[in-house]
Protein backbone atom coordinates (compact mmCIF):
# COMPACT_ATOMS: atom_id res chain seq x y z
CA UNK A 1 0.00 0.00 0.00
CA UNK A 2 1.40 3.56 -1.09
CA UNK A 3 0.15 5.79 2.22
CA UNK A 4 -1.58 8.97 1.43
CA UNK A 5 0.78 10.83 3.89
CA UNK A 6 2.98 8.37 5.76
CA UNK A 7 5.51 9.39 8.89
CA UNK A 8 8.84 10.10 7.80
CA UNK A 9 11.33 8.28 10.59
CA UNK A 10 14.43 8.82 8.96
CA UNK A 11 16.52 10.84 11.24
CA UNK A 12 17.25 10.79 14.91
CA UNK A 13 13.83 10.11 16.55
CA UNK A 14 14.46 6.15 17.92
CA UNK A 15 18.06 8.16 19.06
CA UNK A 16 16.27 11.06 20.85
CA UNK A 17 13.12 9.01 21.87
CA UNK A 18 15.79 6.07 23.50
CA UNK A 19 17.10 9.02 25.71
CA UNK A 20 13.57 9.81 27.07
CA UNK A 21 13.08 6.44 27.99
CA UNK A 22 16.64 5.46 29.43
CA UNK A 23 16.84 8.91 31.75
CA UNK A 24 12.94 7.96 32.77
CA UNK A 25 11.95 11.73 31.47
CA UNK A 26 9.02 10.35 29.26
CA UNK A 27 6.08 12.76 30.96
CA UNK A 28 4.86 16.21 30.37
CA UNK A 29 8.52 18.40 31.37
CA UNK A 30 11.72 17.47 29.77
CA UNK A 31 14.53 19.09 28.08
CA UNK A 32 13.09 18.12 24.21
CA UNK A 33 9.68 20.43 25.24
CA UNK A 34 11.63 23.47 26.08
CA UNK A 35 13.69 22.48 22.82
CA UNK A 36 10.85 21.51 20.28
CA UNK A 37 8.79 24.84 21.27
CA UNK A 38 11.72 27.27 21.03
CA UNK A 39 12.46 25.23 17.28
CA UNK A 40 8.89 25.46 16.47
CA UNK A 41 9.01 29.20 17.74
CA UNK A 42 12.22 30.25 15.66
CA UNK A 43 10.72 28.43 12.37
CA UNK A 44 7.54 30.26 12.04
CA UNK A 45 9.45 33.47 12.96
CA UNK A 46 7.45 34.41 16.53
CA UNK A 47 8.60 34.99 19.54
CA UNK A 48 7.09 32.28 21.73
CA UNK A 49 5.81 29.21 21.02
CA UNK A 50 3.87 26.41 23.86
CA UNK A 51 3.68 22.50 22.88
CA UNK A 52 0.18 20.96 23.23
CA UNK A 53 -1.12 17.47 22.91
CA UNK A 54 -2.74 17.95 19.77
CA UNK A 55 -3.81 20.91 17.11
CA UNK A 56 -6.89 20.60 18.11
CA UNK A 57 -6.02 21.46 21.88
CA UNK A 58 -4.09 23.95 20.67
CA UNK A 59 -7.40 25.77 19.04
CA UNK A 60 -9.07 25.04 22.03
CA UNK A 61 -6.26 26.97 24.35
CA UNK A 62 -6.34 30.02 21.79
CA UNK A 63 -10.34 30.73 22.16
CA UNK A 64 -10.72 29.85 25.44
CA UNK A 65 -7.99 32.71 26.36
CA UNK A 66 -10.13 35.26 23.86
CA UNK A 67 -13.26 34.44 25.92
CA UNK A 68 -15.35 33.37 23.72
CA UNK A 69 -18.15 31.64 24.88
CA UNK A 70 -21.99 30.11 24.50
CA UNK A 71 -22.85 33.60 23.61
CA UNK A 72 -20.43 34.04 20.66
CA UNK A 73 -20.08 33.23 16.71
CA UNK A 74 -16.45 32.64 15.02
CA UNK A 75 -16.11 32.80 11.72
CA UNK A 76 -13.89 30.08 9.69
CA UNK A 77 -14.19 28.62 6.18
CA UNK A 78 -16.72 25.83 5.19
CA UNK A 79 -14.26 23.92 3.56
CA UNK A 80 -11.72 22.61 6.67
CA UNK A 81 -10.79 19.92 8.84
CA UNK A 82 -13.76 18.71 11.50
CA UNK A 83 -11.17 19.47 13.80
CA UNK A 84 -11.58 23.42 13.36
CA UNK A 85 -15.02 23.71 14.41
CA UNK A 86 -15.11 20.76 17.22
CA UNK A 87 -12.65 23.84 18.91
CA UNK A 88 -15.18 26.43 18.44
CA UNK A 89 -18.22 24.41 19.74
CA UNK A 90 -15.87 22.95 22.97
CA UNK A 91 -16.52 26.86 24.25
CA UNK A 92 -19.74 26.24 23.31
CA UNK A 93 -19.89 29.25 20.38
CA UNK A 94 -21.36 28.66 17.00
CA UNK A 95 -19.27 28.44 13.68
CA UNK A 96 -20.18 30.56 11.07
CA UNK A 97 -19.58 29.42 7.69
CA UNK A 98 -17.74 31.37 4.63
CA UNK A 99 -17.77 29.73 1.25
CA UNK A 100 -14.77 28.48 -0.41
CA UNK A 101 -13.32 29.99 -3.68
CA UNK A 102 -13.56 27.42 -6.54
CA UNK A 103 -9.62 27.57 -7.68
CA UNK A 104 -7.80 28.27 -4.41
CA UNK A 105 -9.95 26.63 -2.14
CA UNK A 106 -9.14 29.18 0.58
CA UNK A 107 -12.29 31.29 2.85
CA UNK A 108 -13.59 33.58 -0.35
CA UNK A 109 -12.66 37.09 0.72
CA UNK A 110 -15.22 38.69 -1.36
CA UNK A 111 -17.59 37.08 0.59
CA UNK A 112 -16.27 37.53 4.17
CA UNK A 113 -16.09 41.38 3.23
CA UNK A 114 -19.76 41.72 1.60
CA UNK A 115 -21.41 39.32 5.17
CA UNK A 116 -19.44 41.75 7.36
CA UNK A 117 -20.26 44.97 5.62
CA UNK A 118 -23.92 43.70 5.42
CA UNK A 119 -24.84 41.16 8.19
CA UNK A 120 -22.41 42.59 11.06
CA UNK A 121 -22.24 45.87 13.24
CA UNK A 122 -20.05 47.36 15.67
CA UNK A 123 -21.50 47.99 19.47
CA UNK A 124 -18.76 49.31 21.66
CA UNK A 125 -15.85 48.55 19.44
CA UNK A 126 -17.02 44.35 19.52
CA UNK A 127 -18.70 42.82 16.34
CA UNK A 128 -21.87 41.30 16.19
CA UNK A 129 -24.10 39.59 14.18
CA UNK A 130 -27.16 41.73 13.06
CA UNK A 131 -29.84 39.04 13.13
CA UNK A 132 -29.59 38.60 17.05
CA UNK A 133 -27.12 40.46 18.63
CA UNK A 134 -24.42 38.01 19.36
CA UNK A 135 -20.43 38.99 19.21
CA UNK A 136 -18.34 37.65 16.12
CA UNK A 137 -15.45 38.24 18.75
CA UNK A 138 -12.67 36.45 16.61
CA UNK A 139 -12.15 34.93 12.84
CA UNK A 140 -10.25 31.63 12.23
CA UNK A 141 -8.83 31.32 8.49
CA UNK A 142 -7.60 27.59 7.87
CA UNK A 143 -4.48 27.38 5.85
CA UNK A 144 -6.36 24.61 3.78
CA UNK A 145 -3.95 21.97 2.45
CA UNK A 146 -0.87 24.25 3.18
CA UNK A 147 -2.27 27.12 0.72
CA UNK A 148 -2.87 30.56 1.86
CA UNK A 149 -5.31 33.97 0.91
CA UNK A 150 -4.50 36.95 0.23
CA UNK A 151 -3.57 37.77 4.49
CA UNK A 152 -3.05 41.40 3.80
CA UNK A 153 -6.90 41.65 2.70
CA UNK A 154 -7.53 39.21 5.47
CA UNK A 155 -5.99 40.98 8.02
CA UNK A 156 -7.36 44.65 7.12
CA UNK A 157 -11.17 42.96 7.48
CA UNK A 158 -10.66 42.06 11.06
CA UNK A 159 -8.95 45.36 11.47
CA UNK A 160 -12.16 46.94 10.04
CA UNK A 161 -14.44 45.03 11.79
CA UNK A 162 -12.47 44.48 15.48
CA UNK A 163 -12.22 40.63 14.83
CA UNK A 164 -9.54 38.92 16.49
CA UNK A 165 -7.17 36.38 14.14
CA UNK A 166 -6.26 32.79 15.23
CA UNK A 167 -5.08 31.11 12.28
CA UNK A 168 -5.37 27.50 12.16
CA UNK A 169 -2.28 26.90 10.76
CA UNK A 170 -2.51 23.15 11.37
CA UNK A 171 -1.69 21.77 7.44
CA UNK A 172 0.79 25.16 6.67
CA UNK A 173 3.92 24.27 8.47
CA UNK A 174 6.57 25.79 5.96
CA UNK A 175 4.25 28.28 4.12
CA UNK A 176 4.25 31.51 3.50
CA UNK A 177 2.86 34.73 2.17
CA UNK A 178 4.88 37.47 1.03
CA UNK A 179 7.94 35.61 2.93
CA UNK A 180 6.02 35.74 6.09
CA UNK A 181 5.25 31.88 8.07
CA UNK A 182 1.77 30.87 8.07
CA UNK A 183 0.71 31.40 11.91
CA UNK A 184 2.43 34.23 12.62
CA UNK A 185 -0.12 36.81 10.69
CA UNK A 186 -2.92 36.83 13.81
CA UNK A 187 -2.62 36.84 17.59
CA UNK A 188 -1.79 33.41 17.72
CA UNK A 189 -1.88 30.79 15.38
CA UNK A 190 -1.45 26.95 15.91
CA UNK A 191 0.24 23.80 14.01
CA UNK A 192 -0.47 19.93 14.08
CA UNK A 193 1.64 17.16 14.08
CA UNK A 194 -0.70 14.64 13.60
CA UNK A 195 0.61 11.07 12.05
CA UNK A 196 0.14 12.62 8.65
CA UNK A 197 1.42 15.93 8.55
CA UNK A 198 4.67 17.52 7.37
CA UNK A 199 5.85 16.20 10.46
CA UNK A 200 4.95 14.68 13.27
CA UNK A 201 5.08 13.56 16.98
CA UNK A 202 2.63 10.94 16.58
CA UNK A 203 -0.37 13.87 17.74
CA UNK A 204 0.53 16.70 19.55
CA UNK A 205 0.29 20.79 18.32
CA UNK A 206 1.63 24.07 18.56
CA UNK A 207 0.93 27.48 19.51
CA UNK A 208 2.82 30.30 18.07
CA UNK A 209 3.15 34.41 18.97
CA UNK A 210 4.56 36.94 19.78
CA UNK A 211 2.80 38.21 22.52
CA UNK A 212 4.34 36.64 25.98
CA UNK A 213 1.64 37.06 28.15
CA UNK A 214 -0.27 34.96 25.90
CA UNK A 215 2.63 32.13 25.73
CA UNK A 216 2.66 32.46 29.53
CA UNK A 217 -1.46 32.02 29.51
CA UNK A 218 -1.41 29.44 27.54
CA UNK A 219 1.23 27.20 29.22
CA UNK A 220 -0.62 27.86 32.31
CA UNK A 221 -3.79 26.10 30.97
CA UNK A 222 -2.13 23.41 29.55
CA UNK A 223 -0.60 22.30 32.36
CA UNK A 224 -3.68 22.49 34.92
CA UNK A 225 -3.71 25.64 35.80
CA UNK A 226 -0.91 25.07 38.47
CA UNK A 227 -0.22 28.11 40.38
CA UNK A 228 2.21 26.79 42.73
CA UNK A 229 5.45 24.10 42.10
CA UNK A 230 5.34 22.40 45.49
CA UNK A 231 1.35 22.47 46.36
CA UNK A 232 -1.22 21.30 44.33
CA UNK A 233 -2.77 24.43 44.00
CA UNK A 234 -5.05 25.78 40.81
CA UNK A 235 -6.23 28.81 40.53
CA UNK A 236 -8.92 28.44 37.58
CA UNK A 237 -9.99 25.69 35.17
CA UNK A 238 -6.87 24.08 33.68
CA UNK A 239 -6.76 21.69 30.98
CA UNK A 240 -4.47 18.64 30.23
CA UNK A 241 -3.18 19.60 26.61
CA UNK A 242 0.52 18.88 27.55
CA UNK A 243 2.60 17.64 24.69
CA UNK A 244 4.93 14.78 26.58
CA UNK A 245 8.69 14.84 26.29
CA UNK A 246 9.22 11.60 24.52
CA UNK A 247 6.98 13.00 21.61
CA UNK A 248 8.77 16.18 21.82
CA UNK A 249 11.61 14.46 21.49
CA UNK A 250 9.96 13.16 17.91
CA UNK A 251 9.42 16.48 17.24
CA UNK A 252 13.18 17.72 17.86
CA UNK A 253 13.80 15.31 15.34
CA UNK A 254 11.44 15.76 12.67
CA UNK A 255 11.69 19.95 12.46
CA UNK A 256 15.97 18.44 11.85
CA UNK A 257 14.61 17.51 8.76
CA UNK A 258 11.07 19.40 7.90
CA UNK A 259 13.41 21.51 4.92
CA UNK A 260 13.95 18.76 3.03
CA UNK A 261 11.12 17.25 3.92
CA UNK A 262 9.37 20.57 2.46
CA UNK A 263 12.13 20.28 -0.76
CA UNK A 264 10.83 16.71 -1.32
CA UNK A 265 7.08 17.95 -1.07
CA UNK A 266 7.64 20.65 -3.72
CA UNK A 267 9.58 17.83 -5.67
CA UNK A 268 6.04 15.81 -5.22
CA UNK A 269 3.74 18.59 -6.43
CA UNK A 270 6.17 19.54 -9.42
CA UNK A 271 6.09 15.84 -10.54
CA UNK A 272 2.15 15.64 -10.45
CA UNK A 273 1.87 18.30 -12.24
CA UNK A 274 4.19 17.65 -15.36
CA UNK A 275 3.09 13.95 -15.61
CA UNK A 276 -0.38 15.16 -16.05
CA UNK A 277 -0.88 18.39 -17.44
CA UNK A 278 -3.03 18.18 -20.51
CA UNK A 279 -4.53 14.67 -18.81
CA UNK A 280 -8.38 15.51 -19.32
CA UNK A 281 -9.82 18.09 -17.11
CA UNK A 282 -7.45 17.52 -14.29
CA UNK A 283 -6.14 20.93 -12.46
CA UNK A 284 -4.15 21.85 -9.63
CA UNK A 285 -5.25 24.00 -6.49
CA UNK A 286 -4.46 27.34 -7.41
CA UNK A 287 -1.68 29.57 -5.64
CA UNK A 288 -1.56 33.55 -5.51
CA UNK A 289 1.61 35.14 -6.64
CA UNK A 290 2.52 36.06 -3.14
CA UNK A 291 2.05 32.79 -1.14
CA UNK A 292 4.75 29.30 -1.32
CA UNK A 293 2.53 26.87 -0.03
CA UNK A 294 4.44 23.76 1.69
CA UNK A 295 2.40 21.88 -0.46
CA UNK A 296 1.53 19.44 2.22
CA UNK A 297 -0.99 17.59 0.18
CA UNK A 298 -1.24 17.49 -3.24
CA UNK A 299 -4.46 17.32 -4.46
CA UNK A 300 -6.26 17.30 -7.57
CA UNK A 301 -9.43 18.60 -9.24
CA UNK A 302 -11.80 16.44 -12.04
CA UNK A 303 -14.87 15.28 -12.63
CA UNK A 304 -13.92 12.36 -12.32
CA UNK A 305 -13.30 12.12 -9.06
CA UNK A 306 -14.72 9.10 -8.01
CA UNK A 307 -13.17 7.15 -11.17
CA UNK A 308 -10.05 8.09 -10.10
CA UNK A 309 -10.14 7.23 -6.31
CA UNK A 310 -11.48 3.70 -7.16
CA UNK A 311 -8.34 2.78 -9.34
CA UNK A 312 -6.17 4.14 -6.93
CA UNK A 313 -7.67 2.60 -3.71
CA UNK A 314 -8.48 -0.50 -6.27
CA UNK A 315 -4.32 -0.65 -6.73
CA UNK A 316 -3.43 -0.23 -3.06
CA UNK A 317 -2.76 3.73 -3.78
CA UNK A 318 -4.51 5.62 -0.88
CA UNK A 319 -6.07 7.98 -1.84
CA UNK A 320 -9.15 9.99 -0.37
CA UNK A 321 -11.95 12.30 -0.97
CA UNK A 322 -11.91 15.98 0.23
CA UNK A 323 -13.18 16.65 3.44
CA UNK A 324 -17.24 16.66 3.59
CA UNK A 325 -18.08 20.54 3.74
CA UNK A 326 -19.28 21.43 7.27
CA UNK A 327 -22.52 22.78 6.63
CA UNK A 328 -23.56 19.46 4.96
CA UNK A 329 -22.54 17.74 8.93
CA UNK A 330 -25.30 16.70 11.24
CA UNK A 331 -24.23 18.81 13.81
CA UNK A 332 -23.45 21.73 11.61
CA UNK A 333 -26.59 22.00 9.38
CA UNK A 334 -28.37 24.46 10.92
CA UNK A 335 -25.05 26.81 11.49
CA UNK A 336 -25.32 30.04 9.55
CA UNK A 337 -22.96 29.14 6.25
CA UNK A 338 -23.13 32.44 4.02
CA UNK A 339 -22.79 31.38 0.33
CA UNK A 340 -24.09 32.01 -3.06
CA UNK A 341 -23.43 29.09 -4.97
CA UNK A 342 -22.57 26.51 -2.77
CA UNK A 343 -19.02 26.05 -4.03
CA UNK A 344 -18.07 23.89 -1.28
CA UNK A 345 -20.22 21.13 -2.49
CA UNK A 346 -18.79 21.86 -6.39
CA UNK A 347 -14.90 21.30 -4.61
CA UNK A 348 -15.85 18.86 -2.56
CA UNK A 349 -17.49 16.38 -5.53
CA UNK A 350 -14.53 16.97 -7.63
CA UNK A 351 -11.15 16.92 -5.53
CA UNK A 352 -9.34 13.83 -3.96
CA UNK A 353 -5.86 13.82 -2.62
CA UNK A 354 -2.90 11.47 -3.88
CA UNK A 355 -0.17 9.30 -2.57
CA UNK A 356 2.47 12.12 -1.31
CA UNK A 357 4.92 10.89 1.45
CA UNK A 358 8.32 12.77 1.58
CA UNK A 359 9.69 9.33 1.27
CA UNK A 360 8.12 8.12 -1.94
CA UNK A 361 10.05 7.42 -4.97
CA UNK A 362 9.29 9.18 -8.27
CA UNK A 363 9.00 5.55 -9.55
CA UNK A 364 6.07 5.33 -6.97
CA UNK A 365 4.73 8.42 -8.25
CA UNK A 366 4.87 7.39 -11.91
CA UNK A 367 2.92 4.00 -11.25
CA UNK A 368 -0.09 6.51 -9.52
CA UNK A 369 0.37 8.92 -12.28
CA UNK A 370 0.04 5.99 -14.92
CA UNK A 371 -3.14 4.46 -12.88
CA UNK A 372 -4.77 7.84 -13.41
CA UNK A 373 -4.05 8.09 -17.12
CA UNK A 374 -6.08 4.86 -17.25
CA UNK A 375 -9.34 7.12 -15.91
CA UNK A 376 -9.18 9.19 -19.46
Amino acid sequence: MLLLSGPNMAGNELKYVTECITTGWVSSVGAYVDQFEKMAAEFAGTKYAVATSSGTTALHICLVMMGVNSDDYVITPNITFIATCNAIKYTGANPIFIDTTVKSWQMDLDLLEEFLTHETEQRNGVCHYKKDGKRIPVIMPVHVLGNMCNMDRLLLLAKQHNLTVIEDSTEALGSYYKGKHAGSFGLMGTFSYNGNKIITTGGGGMIVTDDEALAKKAKHLTTQAKSDPFEYIHDEIGYNYRLVNVAAAMGVAQMEQLPGFIKRKHEIIDFYKTELHGVGDIRFQEVYADVNPNWWMPTIFTERQKAVLKILNDNKMQSRPFWVPMNQLVMFKDNLFYNHNDKSNFVYHHCLSVPCSTYITNEQLKTVTDKIKECY
